[in-house]
């Protein structure tokens, strides 16, 4: 028995103990600031800056009947889903056959636009904003949610291209889009109802990833949405922080807003994001 104790405390080394230790640290760091934000959208702001870390004294609901009842959350939050919705299905529709079209029909040209849009990934999109701005407004987009939408399609193409071609290569059979040909079956057809299926997994990963980027997007729905409609929500609650006074108990229940949608749809999705990202990077 001593001997099966010593055998088992000798397997457990100190640089594992040490990376579970930082494993521990990097958890804590990462939720002790939405576990700030659960604990103040229940307080007063007068409560938050009297003790920021304290938990709250009461069920303070009256942050949540304001927000719902005196601002223009509820129009915001509408816009958010439909901004992100619009978003991740032209993602879906178009990333998809772009990525197929790469993969299964290689040549110069489709090397070449492969490359194109890997090379993207390179270029910040502060470089080119003011340049993408103007060409919007050029074609009347500028100002305007279909001008978002344009961007946030246009922005995924270049890693959403890498992960479905990758996946494609790796985990779609060619033997089966082979005897669907032979059974008649066109290049629509045969893309919806026999590839697209077996991408759940990757088309998954891809409406997590970006539809988060779009839900928590700050800087393009500030830019871009015409101040005269109301905008997202992200928008709306730094609406609630001012030079001189700031509402810290409206923020932080508008924080939690945000925050339960996505770790709703990321709880209900995780499998496939995990399965879709590993199956996707066995090869480029």
């Amino acid at each position: 028995m001593s001997g099966e104790r010593r055998s088992a405390r000798e397997k457990i080394r100190p640089l594992e103990i040490c990376g579970f230790a930082a494993l521990v640290l990097i958890a804590v760091l990462y939720t002790f600031p939405i576990l700030i934000s659960f604990m103040s959208a229940f307080k007063s702001n007068g409560e938050i800056l009297r003790n920021p870390v304290a938990p709250p004294e009461g069920f303070y609901l009256e942050n949540f009947v304001f927000l719902f009842t005196r601002t223009r959350i509820p129009q915001a939050i509408l816009n958010t889903i439909l901004l992100t919705a619009a978003s991740e299905v032209l993602i879906v529709l178009v990333v998809p056959m772009a990525s197929y079209g790469i993969a299964r029909y290689p040549s110069v040209w489709t090397n070449g636009i492969y490359a194109f849009f890997i090379g993207g990934m390179m270029i910040p999109f502060q470089a080119y904003m003011i340049s993408l701005f103007k060409e919007l407004k050029g074609i009347g987009l500028f100002g305007t949610f279909p001008g978002t939408i344009l961007i946030y399609v246009s922005g995924s193409v270049a890693f959403g291209s890498l992960l479905f071609t990758s996946f494609i290569k790796t985990t779609v059979p060619v033997e089966i889009e082979e005897s669907a040909r032979i059974d008649g079956a066109g290049s629509l057809r045969l893309f919806w109802k026999i590839v697209f299926p077996l991408l759940a997994p990757c088309t998954a990963s891809m409406i997590i990833l970006n539809g988060l980027g779009i839900w928590n997007d700050f800087l393009m729905p500030s830019l871009m949405p015409n101040a005269k409609q109301p905008s997202t929500l992200n928008v709306i609650i730094f609406n609630f922080v001012g030079q001189y006074n700031t509402r810290w108990n409206l923020v932080f229940a508008g924080a939690v807003i945000c925050i339960i949608p996505a770790v709703l749809i990321f709880a209900a999705l995780q499998k496939y994001f995990i399965k879709g990202i590993t199956a996707g990077a066995v090869k480029g």
